[in-house]
């Protein structure tokens, strides 16, 4: 399989193509003259640039999120735009990544080649958002990809199972007399947690910081059910969504008895609850799990990979199995091609 060298440069976790003048979730603020794809609004994912190239959702999203005035170019995802670079015209295209409401993947195209850029994304579908959608037939030279969970014990089981799982500990919780509290990222993971809830019966009172983002989800016409602002007080009979720091939280000590669990991809692990401090946790990701990393990478076959966050060398490793080349943007894989020594891969957090 040949390759071409790569034409971009992967800076603090961010990938730059110098001769378009383009950046892909850049974590410093970048000028006028350079546009800054912002793939979702994750805060690590956003910064205070003066133009961003984003979709509707996104764009709301980080209105809400991040104050400042910015250029804006809100694409519609499929929606082929032309944009002019310092060495020529490129084309760009917005695709769903499946990962929260409006995130994308960003398909960049000009006439030294083609580049598919992930960004946080997932296979399975969630009521929250809009369902990851790439056609192979597109095609692309390199692929740069998140592989948070690339690493074979991080299989997740069904949504449909985990949702299950988790009614079932509100309902024992509230028959407990018990509150039952449900932890997550007030981005995404809370409104997911609200729309699993959405037809199960139960009272859902949300915490003050999710409020905002739920009323956009449901202005792009997310269905999140019936709820209620969290008022601590009062918060007997009904479930609560909450950040995780909440755990921690004097609003949480005026609960009373309450049962505490997290939604995280992490929860794989069985040590999960118990460095968490709750007493659940519940594989609900809003990232690919290992056997969807395997599953894009064949269905997009690129000419090239490479993985970025979390277990990057792991399954830079694995495609290589595979009969992929590929290579991990991090220090470890420069250290494994040039000495021969398998590094420990380090856990960062996720959603």
């Amino acid at each position: 399989m040949t390759s071409r060298p790569r034409p971009f440069r992967f800076e603090r976790g961010a990938v730059h193509l110098p001769e378009l003048a383009l950046w892909l979730d850049a974590h410093d603020s970048r000028g006028p003259d350079e546009w800054a794809v912002v793939s979702h609004a994750h805060s690590d994912h956003i910064a205070r640039h003066k133009r961003v190239i984003l979709t509707g959702p996104t764009a709301r999203l980080l209105r809400q999120r991040l104050s400042g005035q910015r250029e804006e170019r809100v694409l519609r995802f499929g929606e082929r735009t032309a944009f002019n670079g310092p060495s020529g015209d490129f084309a760009l295209t917005l695709l769903p990544a499946g990962h929260i409401l409006g995130s994308a993947m960003v398909l960049v195209e000009w006439r030294g080649g083609s580049l598919l850029y992930t960004g946080d994304f997932r296979l399975r579908a969630s009521p929250a958002c809009e369902p990851c959608d790439f056609n192979p037939a597109r095609g692309c030279d390199w692929l740069v990809m998140e592989t948070t969970f690339g690493h074979p014990e991080y299989v997740f089981p069904p949504t449909v199972q985990v949702a299950a799982n988790l009614l079932h500990f509100c309902r024992e919780a509230l028959g407990a007399g018990e509150t039952p509290v449900l932890l997550g990222w007030t981005l995404g993971k809370a409104q997911e947690l609200m729309r699993l809830l959405a037809d199960s019966g139960l009272r859902v009172a949300v915490h003050a910081a999710v409020l905002p983002l739920a009323r956009i989800y449901e202005q792009c016409g997310v269905r999140l059910g019936t709820y209620e602002p969290l008022d601590a007080t009062q918060a007997k009979d009904r479930v609560l969504i909450c950040p995780p720091t909440f755990a921690q939280s004097a609003a949480r000590a005026a609960l009373g008895p309450c049962r505490l669990a997290v939604a995280t991809g992490w929860a794989m692990e069985s040590s999960c609850k118990y460095r968490s401090g709750v007493d659940a946790a519940f594989p609900l990701s809003d990232h690919a799990d290992f056997n969807e990393l395997v599953e894009f990478v064949r269905q997009v076959r690129p000419r090239r990979v490479f993985t970025t966050h979390g277990f990057a060398a792991d399954f830079a490793a694995t495609l290589r199995d595979l009969g992929f080349a590929a290579e991990a943007l991090v220090a470890a894989e420069q250290l494994t091609l040039s000495l021969g020594v398998a590094p420990t891969p380090s856990l960062r957090p996720a959603p």
